[in-house]
C-alpha cells in the first residue's frame, strides 16, 4: 500500500511518500497553497504519478490537546482530498512534527550529509515524511480514517 503524507499549511503543504511494504517515509516536495488552498494542477500531477492508496493528513492540534483554527482548515483540507480524488485520508496527531523534523535536519547538517541552510521548505517536506512515519509506524499502514 503507498500513501502520501501533507504537513498541511496556509502557505506551503510538505508532501511525503511511504509504503506499508517498506515501513519506511521520506520527503517528497513542498507545494505552494494560497490561504491553505494547494495548487490544485500539482495536486493532481502528484495523485497522479504516484497513485496512492491513502492520503495521511497531519491535524495540528494545541499542545494542551484542544483544536486550533489550523485543525479546523486541515480537517477541511483531508475532507477535500477525499471527496476530490475518492482515496481514503486519514488524520493523525501532528503535535511536535515541525520540531521533529528540525532535530532530523540539523542532524543531518552536523553529520555532513546535509550541506546548505535549512529552510522553512525544508521542514515542511520533512514534517511531512514525520508525519507518514508515525502513521506507518502504529498502524502499519492499515487504518481507515479517523
Amino acid at each position: 500500500m503507498l500513501a502520501l503524507g501533507f504537513d498541511f499549511g496556509l502557505r506551503r503543504i510538505g508532501v511525503a511518500i511511504g509504503s506499508t511494504a517498506s515501513g519506511r517515509a521520506r520527503g517528497l516536495q513542498v507545494m505552494d497553497s494560497r490561504d491553505g488552498v494547494p495548487d490544485h494542477r500539482a495536486l493532481d500531477a502528484l495523485i497522479k504519478e504516484w497513485q496512492p492508496d491513502r492520503l495521511i493528513v497531519g491535524l495540528p492540534y494545541n499542545n494542551d490537546g484542544s483544536d486550533s483554527h489550523m485543525t479546523r482548515a486541515a480537517r477541511r483540507f483531508a475532507g477535500r482530498l477525499q471527496d476530490r480524488y475518492r482515496i481514503t485520508a486519514v488524520l493523525v496527531d501532528e503535535r511536535l512534527s515541525s520540531r521533529d523534523a528540525e532535530s532530523r535536519l540539523r542532524e543531518q547538517r552536523r553529520s555532513g550529509a546535509r550541506k546548505r541552510r535549512i529552510r522553512r521548505a525544508d521542514v515542511d517536506r520533512e514534517a511531512a515524511a514525520v508525519i507518514l512515519q508515525a502513521w506507518l509506524d502504529a498502524n502499519g499502514g492499515l487504518t481507515s480514517r479517523t
